[in-house]
C-alpha cells in the first residue's frame, strides 16, 4: 500500500510552512530549528512531497515552499535518504510533472534537477522513459518541465538535458516540433557551453537532427548562426594541443603504450573527428587571415588553418556538388599542406584529401592522382606517428576509390609500404596491415607478380612468425589465423570470425582449387554450427563463407542446401524489396549494410530464378537502378545486371515506367563484358527489341522544339536510323536518352535531372 500521511503530522507541517512565511526574524529562527529536528525523521520528506504534489486544498505558494524545503534536504542529505523515501519522492515527481499550476510545475522541475544532479541520471532510469511517454499527451504542461530543466546552473543537469533532447529527437520528434525553435536556440547556446562535456553532448543533438527528414525545414532559419558556432568549436584549444602533444613533431621512435592501441578502420565514420573548444561566442574570428583571397597566399595561425582544413573535409560528402567547381584550385593547395611544418595540420590534411578521393580518381592522373599519391606516401613515412596513422588510413581510402588505376604505380607503392614496416610502432603496424590488405583487394591479380610477391611477402612472413597463436595482432595481419581451443573451453569469438574470413579469402583467391580442402575436411559441418551462433558477427562471416564456397565448389555445397530454392524466393524477395524501398533509412545503417548489397542479391535471384522474381520487377526497379549506378565495375555488379536483364526479358512491362533509370544505371558501366553489353543492346538498342516486341516502347519520329512527334503503331524508325549516325560506342548515350524520353513522356525529364541522372549525359 502507498505511503499515506498521519493527520496530526500533516497539520504540524502545514502550520510550520505557514509560520515560515512570517517576516518576523524570531519566528524564522524557530522554524529553522524545527526543520532541523524534523529532518531526523525518515518520513519527513514524504510529508513534504505529499504537500507539494497531492495537497491541492492548500494555496500554491505553500505547496511550492514545501517543495523548495525538500529540494534543500535533497541537496544536503540525499545520500542518507532511505530507499523507500527516495522511490516515493521520484514517483510523485513523475506523476505530477504536468500539474496545472505553473508554480508547482516549476518547483517540481527544480526538485527533479536537484535529484538528478545528486543521484545521477543512471540512478533514475525511469525518468527519461517517463518523459517520452508523457509526450504522447496533448497537455503541453508536461513538455514545459523538460525545458525548465534546461536553465539549471548545474553542469550535470545541463548534460542530462542535452542527452534527453537527443533521445527525444530520435524517438519522438513529432512531439518536439511545436517547441523546435526554442530547442534549437537552447542547443546553440549549449554548443558554446563553457564546460566541454556539455558542449560535446550538445553536438550530438545536431547529428541526430541531421538524420530527421524535417531537418532542412527547421534549421534553415538558424543556419547562418549555427555554422559559425560549429566552425568556432572545431579549432583546437590550448588544452587540446597539450593533450594531443601538438608541439611534438617527431615521435616515431617512442614505443606505443598498449592503452593507446584501439581498433581503427580506414573507412569514413559518421561521426568524424571531434574537435573541442572551450571558448565559443558564436562569432568566427578572422584573426590571422589575409585580405588576399588566393589559397596560396593564406597566412593563418596554424590552429585556424588546421580547423579550416577539417571543415573542408567535414562538408565533403554533403556539399560535394557545391565543392566541385573549387576542387581544381583546392586540391593542389591541400596537397601542399601535406608538407606543413605542423604535424596536426599534416594529419588532418590526409583525412580531408581522402574525403575527395573519388573526385581525384576521376581526373587526369598527372594533374591530381599522381601528386596526391606521391605526397601521401611521403607522409606514410612521416616522423610523426599521428601523421603516419592518418596517411595510412587516407591511402587505404584512395586505394578503394582508385582500384586498378593504381596498377602502373604498384612498384613505388609497395616499396613505401614495405619500408614502413621498419619504421612503425605497434599501433600503426595494425593500420599498415589494413592498407596492404585493401591494396590487394583493389588491384586483385595485378599484385600476383614475382617481383611484387618477393618484395611484400618477406616482411609479412617475418611478422607472422614472431606472433603467438593467441596474439590478436594476427587479425589484421593476413586477415587472421585460428587458435585451436581446448575442448572444454568456449571458442574465442574473435578468432572464429577472423578464421571464417580467412577461409572466405582463400576460397575467393583459390577458386576451384579449394575443392580438395572442402572434400577432405568437416568444414561444412563446422560452418553449419557457426551459422547458428548467437553472435551476429559470427553468423555474418559464416554466410559470407557459404557464398564463397558456393561459387568455388558448388558440388560440395549442394547436398547441404537441397535442390530447389524456389519455395524460399518469395519469402526472401519480399524482405529485400521492403529494405531497398524503405524511405529515410538512417545514414549509419546504409553505411553498415548498404542498399547496393540488397540490390545485388535481388539481381542474383533474378539470374537463377527469373520467372519467379520478374513479376515483382516494377516494385523495385527504380531503387535497384539508383542503388547500383554508383558502384564500380566488378563481378557482383556484373551478375546483378545479368539478373535484371533476364527479368526484363521475362516481364518487359515491369521496367517501362522507370526505363530512364535503367538507362542511367547501364550508362554507369565503364567496360562491361561483351555478352553483357549485348544484353543491354537487346533491351535499349536495336530498336528497343525487347520492349518493342511486346508493344511497350513508345515510338517517335521527326523533331520539333518540344521533342519528338509520336507515331501510333509501327517500329521505332527514328531510333533505328539515328543509332547508326551516332559515334560508335557500346551504350550510345544519345539514343538511350531518346528512348528514355519516349517512355517518360518528356515532362518527367526534370525528375531525372534532379535525381542526378544527367551527369551521364553531359556533353
Amino acid at each position: 500500500m502507498a505511503w499515506q500521511p498521519e493527520e496530526t503530522g500533516l497539520r504540524q507541517i502545514l502550520q510550520l510552512l505557514k509560520e515560515s512565511q512570517s517576516p518576523d526574524t524570531a519566528t524564522q529562527r524557530n522554524v529553522q530549528q524545527k526543520l532541523e529536528e524534523l529532518n531526523k525523521y525518515p518520513d519527513f520528506n514524504n510529508y513534504l512531497i505529499f504537500v507539494l504534489t497531492k495537497l491541492t486544498s492548500e494555496d500554491d505558494p505553500t505547496r511550492s515552499l514545501s517543495g523548495l524545503i525538500l529540494k534543500n534536504n535533497v541537496r544536503a542529505h540525499f545520500e542518507k535518504f532511505p530507499e523507500e523515501v527516495t522511490s516515493f519522492i521520484k514517483a510523485e515527481c513523475l506523476n505530477s510533472i504536468g500539474d496545472p499550476s505553473p508554480l508547482i510545475r516549476a518547483t517540481i522541475g527544480i526538485l527533479v534537477t536537484t535529484i538528478v544532479s545528486k543521484g545521477e541520471l543512471r540512478n533514475w532510469p525511469e525518468l527519461l522513459p517517463s518523459l517520452c511517454t508523457s509526450l504522447d499527451s496533448d497537455d503541453y504542461n508536461v513538455c514545459e518541465n523538460l525545458f525548465f530543466l534546461a536553465t539549471d546552473e548545474d553542469t550535470e543537469v545541463r548534460k542530462n538535458v542535452c542527452r534527453a533532447l537527443v533521445m527525444l529527437v530520435e524517438v519522438r520528434m513529432d512531439r518536439l516540433i511545436p517547441h523546435i525553435n526554442s530547442i534549437i536556440e537552447y542547443m546553440m547556446l549549449r554548443t558554446q557551453d563553457e564546460d566541454d562535456s556539455v558542449a560535446l553532448e550538445a553536438c550530438e543533438f545536431w547529428l541526430s537532427l541531421a538524420e530527421q527528414p524535417i531537418c532542412k525545414d527547421v534549421l534553415t532559419s538558424h543556419i547562418e548562426r549555427l555554422i559559425p558556432i560549429l566552425v568556432k568549436g572545431m579549432k583546437y584549444s590550448e588544452i587540446d594541443i597539450i593533450l594531443l602533444k601538438g608541439d611534438v613533431e617527431e615521435d616515431e621512435m617512442i614505443p606505443d603504450k598498449e592503452s593507446d592501441i584501439k581498433p581503427r578502420f580506414h573507412k569514413s565514420r559518421t561521426h568524424s573527428q571531434k574537435h573541442q573548444d572551450a571558448d565559443g561566442d558564436g562569432e568566427v574570428s578572422d584573426d590571422g587571415f589575409d585580405d588576399d583571397d588566393s589559397l596560396s597566399d593564406w597566412n593563418l595561425n596554424w590552429e585556424i588553418k588546421e580547423s579550416g582544413i577539417l571543415v573542408l573535409g567535414a562538408i565533403a560528402e554533403g556539399c560535394m556538388n557545391g565543392m566541385v567547381p573549387h576542387l581544381p584550385e583546392l586540391i593542389p593547395y591541400l596537397i601542399s599542406c601535406l608538407s606543413d611544418k605542423k604535424a596536426l595540420v599534416r594529419s588532418i590534411t590526409c583525412w580531408t584529401l581522402s574525403r575527395y578521393a573519388h573526385w581525384v580518381v576521376g581526373q587526369p592522373h598527372e594533374m591530381y592522382l599522381k601528386p596526391l599519391m606521391t605526397e601521401l606516401l611521403k607522409r606514410v613515412l612521416d616522423a610523426n606517428k599521428r601523421v603516419q596513422e592518418a596517411a595510412c588510413s587516407a591511402f587505404a581510402t584512395l586505394e578503394e576509390e582508385a582500384c586498378t588505376e593504381l596498377v602502373p604505380y604498384l612498384g613505388f607503392i609497395l616499396e613505401t609500404l614495405v619500408y614502413a614496416f621498419n619504421k612503425y610502432q605497434h599501433k600503426n603496424l595494425l593500420i599498415l596491415y589494413d592498407a596492404i590488405g585493401t591494396l590487394a583487394d583493389s588491384v586483385g591479380h595485378h599484385l600476383n607478380k614475382p617481383d611484387y610477391v618477393n618484395m611484400l611477402m618477406p616482411p609479412l612472413i617475418q611478422k607472422w612468425n614472431v606472433l603467438k597463436d593467441e596474439d590478436k595482432d594476427l587479425f589484421p595481419l593476413l586477415e587472421a589465423n585460428m587458435n585451436s581451443p581446448d575442448q572444454f573451453d568456449p571458442p574465442d569469438k574473435d578468432f572464429m570470425i577472423v578464421a571464417l574470413d580467412l577461409l572466405s579469402g582463400l576460397a575467393e583467391g583459390l577458386e576451384q582449387h579449394i575443392e580438395t580442402l572442402v572434400a577432405n575436411s568437416n568444414i561444412l559441418k563446422l560452418l553449419f554450427q557457426c551459422m547458428q551462433d548467437p553472435m551476429p558477427e559470427v553468423r555474418q562471416s559464416s554466410f559470407a563463407l557459404l557464398g564463397d564456397l558456393t561459387k568455388a565448389c558448388f558440388q560440395h555445397v549442394k547436398p547441404c542446401i537441397g535442390n530447389d530454392i524456389n519455395p524460399y524466393i518469395k519469402l526472401v524477395l519480399t524482405q529485400l524489396i521492403d529494405i531497398i524501398n524503405r524511405p529515410n533509412t538512417p545514414k549509419t545503417l546504409l553505411e553498415n549494410t548498404g542498399k547496393s548489397t540488397h540490390a545485388i542479391t535481388i539481381g542474383r535471384l533474378g539470374l537463377v530464378c527469373p520467372q519467379e522474381v520478374a513479376p515483382m520487377l516494377q516494385q523495385f526497379i527504380r531503387q535497384w537502378c539508383t542503388s547500383l549506378r554508383n558502384i564500380r565495375d566488378n563481378e557482383e555488379k556484373d551478375s546483378a545486371f545479368r539478373g535484371v536483364c533476364h527479368m526484363i526479358n521475362v516481364n518487359p512491362g515491369g521496367v517501362v515506367q522507370d526505363f530512364i533509370f535503367f538507362c542511367d544505371a547501364v550508362a554507369s558501366w565503364n567496360v562491361p563484358k561483351q555478352d553483357l553489353k549485348e544484353m543491354f543492346y537487346k533491351i535499349t538498342g536495336d530498336k528497343g527489341k525487347v520492349l518493342s516486341e511486346h508493344s511497350l516502347m513508345p515510338v517517335y519520329t521527326g523533331a520539333t522544339h518540344r521533342g519528338w512527334h509520336r507515331v501510333r503503331g509501327g517500329p521505332a524508325q527514328r531510333g533505328a536510323s539515328a543509332i547508326h549516325s551516332y559515334p560508335r560506342g557500346w551504350f550510345q548515350k544519345l539514343y538511350f536518352l531518346h528512348q528514355a524520353l519516349a517512355v517518360m513522356q518528356l515532362q518527367n525529364l526534370d525528375i531525372f535531372i534532379a535525381e542526378g541522372g544527367s551527369r551521364h549525359w553531359e556533353g
